[in-house]
């Protein structure tokens, strides 16, 4: 068979091949069409819809806090001191432990004092001499016995022997170390045979009940406040335990380089837990309390755009049923109290507001509520461990 015979043959079998090729792609084409279109009615039907989120409501309503204005301060004694000797001297005796109490006016540390005594025992005999003498020309002067003069030189002589006592006595308290004030004493600084130079540290002394709390608050809040008004004071030594005490001094000066005025609070302090230097959470509590809206602190969703919470709603679907969803409503929060947090805008009175399971959550997501368990709304917890 010639070229020009098998030519027509070839390109029909192209053609077939072709219109064969054809039809596959429309055959697969008209199935993936059929197919996204099944899933689109599924889906619009709800068929891969997440299923419902189980979360926890509460109805916000008012409640009453005392509204307070919070700060940080540090924790002082009312009597502070480092006990040192104006005079050089060894120590020849330490009647104090490290760490306990001890009152005004024992003993703490006494330096060498024989060379003193010696001297008080001379200006003392001395001393003795001289109104004996006094006494004996006292008998004489009223007899006109004597002169005037000669009974003054006496007086007098008695009189700066009695000065000399009085500064031997004086000598030997000021090598006598005892405590200034009621106090606990910290750790020794010395030993048994030390020498002492002048201003050498002893121990220290602290008085602890009372105690100060001194604080800093803004200029502007300074017409809210008020000697007598109560002060709570934490510190991370004690978890939430609230010390409690009140203003007892406000400064009069404001600060010209942070506009902040100082205050400072006397709290008691009988179990010495407060200890100078701590740093404090301070709470000036206001007289007068304010209606707040308090929700609890797993209700907010915390985000770098913003805090919000999500308020429960009834929609109804396309098969007329009505279905639970959420809506999220961003808000501002106000003061924080234990387990609570009140809103200062964003929540409404009435509204239902999700308490748990904030975070799986999204605008309009579906919800089942069962609050048969609650997150904690203590306003003061106590840990079950504390």
């Amino acid at each position: 068979m010639s070229i020009r015979q098998k030519r027509p043959r070839i390109v029909l079998a192209f053609l077939i091949m072709f219109l064969a090729v054809i039809l596959v792609v429309a055959g697969l084409g008209a199935y993936q069409f059929m197919k996204i279109q099944a899933i689109i009615k599924l889906s619009k039907a709800g068929a891969f819809a997440p299923p419902p989120t189980a979360v926890t409501t509460m109805i916000a309503e008012k409640t009453f806090w005392q509204p307070s204005l919070d700060t940080v301060g540090t924790v002082a004694a009312i009597n502070g001191v480092t006990v040192s000797t104006d005079l050089a001297g060894v120590v020849t005796k330490i009647a104090f432990h490290s760490g306990t109490k001890v009152k005004a006016g024992d003993l703490l540390v006494q330096l060498n004092v024989d060379q003193e005594n010696a001297q008080l025992a001379q200006a003392e005999s001395q001393r003795d001499l001289t109104r004996l003498n006094l006494d004996r020309y006292k008998g004489l002067l009223a007899k006109r016995a004597i002169s005037q003069s000669d009974f003054d030189s006496t007086d007098a002589a008695y009189r700066q022997a009695s000065a000399t006592v009085q500064q031997y006595q004086a000598l030997i308290a000021r090598k006598t170390l005892r405590a200034p004030f009621d106090g606990v004493t910290g750790i020794r600084q010395v030993n048994l045979g030390q020498f002492l130079n002048v201003g050498d540290p002893v121990v220290t002394l602290q008085s602890f009940d009372p105690i100060y709390v001194n604080f800093n608050l803004p200029q502007r809040n300074l017409s809210q406040i008020a000697v007598g008004y109560q002060v709570q004071v934490r510190v991370d030594a004690f978890g939430d335990e609230a010390f409690e005490g009140k203003i007892t001094a406000i400064n009069p000066m404001v600060d010209q380089t942070t506009r902040n005025v100082q205050i400072q609070a006397t709290l008691p302090n009988p179990e010495t837990k407060l200890r100078s230097g701590m740093y404090g959470r301070v709470s000036v509590i206001m007289p007068k309390s304010e209606a707040v809206i308090a929700i609890p602190s797993s209700s907010v969703h915390y985000a770098p755009y913003g805090d919000s919470v999500f308020i429960v709603s009834t929609l109804k679907g396309d098969d007329g049923k009505a279905a639970k969803v959420v809506k999220e409503r961003f808000v501002k929060l106000g003061q924080t109290r234990g387990d609570m947090i009140s809103i200062a805008s964003g929540v409404e009175p009435g509204n239902e507001v999700v308490t748990s399971g904030v975070f799986r959550l999204r605008n309009n997501a579906p919800i089942i509520v069962n609050n048969q368990v609650q997150p904690g709304k203590e306003l003061a917890p106590t840990p079950a461990n504390s």
